[in-house]
Order: C-alpha cells, then structure tokens, then sequence
C-alpha cells in the first residue's frame, strides 16, 4: 500500500506522520491487491481536519473528521474509512461469487473511417481492439468507469447476463445501452 500524507496550514511532524501511516496501514488487511491511500491533515482555526483517500480495487473510499485535538480526528476518520472498506470488501465478496459463476465475454471494437479521397464511400476498419466483458452489477460499472476515467465501459452484466454499455452524458449524468429482452 502506497501512503502519503499532506499537511496544510501547520508545520509537519514526523510523530503525527507515523501515527497516521500506522493507522491506515491497519485497513490493509480487508485490501486485496495494489491500494493507494492519501491522508490530508490540517488546522483551521482550532478545528484539526483529517482526510483520507484511498483508492483501491476499483473503489475510492473517503473520510473526513474534525475535532480539536489531531490524534482523535484521525482515529475518527480511520473508524469511518475501516467500515467503509469492510462494507465495500462485502459487497464485492458479494458480487464475486454471482460474477465468478459466469465467464467473461469477449467483445471487439472497431473504428471506421471514410476513405474519400479514392472516390470510394466504403468505410474501413482503422483501430479495432477486443477485451474481456467482466461480469459485473450496474453499480460497480459506474463505479469502474468513474475510475478508469473512461467516456464509455463495456461489461456483462450480471443481472440480465447480456452485453452493455455504458457511458458518461455531457451533462454528467450516465446512459446505459442495453438489448432488448428476447
């Protein structure tokens, strides 16, 4: 797990530096795989805020407390990201084992162009790219397509066991394209 911590508005410390690694270091273990955890510790006024980020599997957990003393807060907001994570960790556990019952699907992409210039209006395959269609819930798509930063997401889903997109509107809202039931 990869950690960083910031502080804003006070002079950083290597004791509150360590303490807040060793805390967060304890939600590694409902990890599984690579994590990212970024902490933000500062002070307004008398008010001491602790923010945690992390970013792991897919999902981005985040915590944020205030109190007057530095230690409490992040205790606080360690407690609230711990039932994040663990609430988070059961769900996929969840979804794993309907998601694991399936196998993935394989679906290709092709990009075409308009040659012109030849006075053919036939198009032609430019790019074409095939990947796996995980199985996966409508939330967790969105979930994943939020992280992947992605304009669109292809995926089965897990419900219906067909092949959907979805993808991200102008107005930032999301679209889903799914076929019609049979």
């Amino acid at each position: 797990m990869q950690i960083s911590v910031t502080f804003r508005h006070m002079e950083p410390s290597e004791v509150l530096r360590n303490y807040a690694i060793e805390r967060v270091k304890k939600v590694k273990k409902f990890l599984e795989g690579f994590a990212e955890a970024n902490v933000t510790l500062s002070i307004e006024k008398f008010r001491h805020i602790a923010e945690v980020n992390i970013l792991a599997n897919g999902a981005k957990i985040v915590g944020q407390e205030e109190t007057n003393d530095m230690y409490s807060a992040i205790d606080l907001v360690m407690d609230k990201i711990e039932k994040q994570v663990k609430k988070h960790r059961e769900k996929v556990k969840d979804k794993k084992s309907v998601s694991n019952t399936r196998p993935p699907r394989t679906v290709g992409i092709n990009i075409l162009s308009y040659d012109r210039s030849e006075g053919e209006n036939a198009p032609r395959i430019i790019k074409s790219e095939r990947y796996l269609a995980k199985p996966m819930y409508l939330d967790e798509a969105v979930m994943q397509l939020d992280v992947l930063d992605n304009e669109f997401l292809v995926f089965t889903n897990a419900e219906s066991e067909t092949i959907n997109v979805i993808y991200k509107r102008k107005d930032g809202d999301y679209g889903l394209i799914e076929p019609e039931p049979k």
